[in-house]
């Protein structure tokens, strides 16, 4: 391929043109996806895949072609990234990047089957076609926009998620011993009373496993109502996200500095 025509495929693949046969590239990716999508969940309605399931067949091969084809693409063109083309691991850092590992999810449920036999984990592997849900963040500012807010606040996140860990095993083993005694099946060990523990921590409370004696009762009220605060804070913390990375579009959507609001336009 020469070299005019690899630079054009990396425009097209990467958006980085804003020509009509870009956007009709995009939009095709976009339906295409969405319709698989689509067709995953169907597809489990046994009389839609009793009378339609003969079309399912083709219309996968089709997607597979268009999405190995893609997948490809991307790799062939990835030295033109400047990311990349400078490093000696360039190729390497780029196959293993999150968006190209979830290109390769997408299609690999359609190539696993013929290496793997067993019949339940095939039904697994086709669940993972639903991976190509996740192939929309290139295309979408709204998904390109959460997943900025993960990465600046992972470290946040996982600080409160931690929080929520301790808490977790210290209501878990407090049950425990409060009722182990008297419901010895629903609070076999900690592991097992740990199902309560996050049921009454996100304060759903199913209602299949409850305390029964005075103390256990006076521990899941504490923990009910702990809950709700370890609860609100990875909440705060994506709602802040959020609010600043939004922020931060709209200032550079009017040329303005994102930190001091100054305008850049001129500069």
């Amino acid at each position: 391929m020469s070299n005019r025509a690899l630079q054009r495929t990396y425009e097209i693949l990467e958006g980085t043109t804003d020509d009509k046969v870009t956007k009709t590239f995009q939009f095709f990716i976009i339906a295409l996806i969405t319709v698989n999508v689509i067709v995953v969940i169907i597809e489990t309605e046994e009389s839609v895949l009793d009378e339609y399931g003969y079309l399912f067949t083709p219309f996968e091969v089709f997607s597979i072609i268009i999405f190995t084809s893609e997948y490809i693409g991307r790799i062939m063109v990835c030295k033109l990234n400047p990311k990349y083309q400078n490093s000696k691991l360039g190729f390497i850092r780029f196959v293993f990047t999150p968006m190209m590992l979830v290109d390769l999810a997408a299609i690999l449920p359609f190539f696993l089957p013929f290496v793997v036999a067993d019949t339940r984990f095939i039904r697994i592997i086709r669940l993972l076609r639903l991976f190509r849900l996740f192939k929309l963040a290139r295309y979408s500012d709204p998904m390109q926009t959460l997943g900025h807010v993960f990465k600046s606040k992972a470290g946040d996140l996982a600080v409160a998620f931690f929080i929520l860990f301790i808490v977790l095993i210290f209501a878990s083993s407090l049950m425990y011993h409060a009722e182990h005694e008297v419901q010895p099946e629903a609070f076999s060990s900690i592991p097992a009373s740990m199902w309560w523990g996050i049921v009454t921590l996100t304060t759903i409370g199913y209602g299949d496993v409850y305390p029964v004696t005075v103390p256990g009762k006076l521990i899941a009220a504490g923990v009910a109502v702990i809950g709700i605060a370890v609860y609100a804070i990875p909440t705060g913390i994506m709602a802040s996200a959020f609010t600043e990375e939004l922020r931060k579009k709209k200032m550079q959507n009017n040329n303005t500095c994102p930190h001091c609001g100054k305008d850049i336009s001129r500069n």
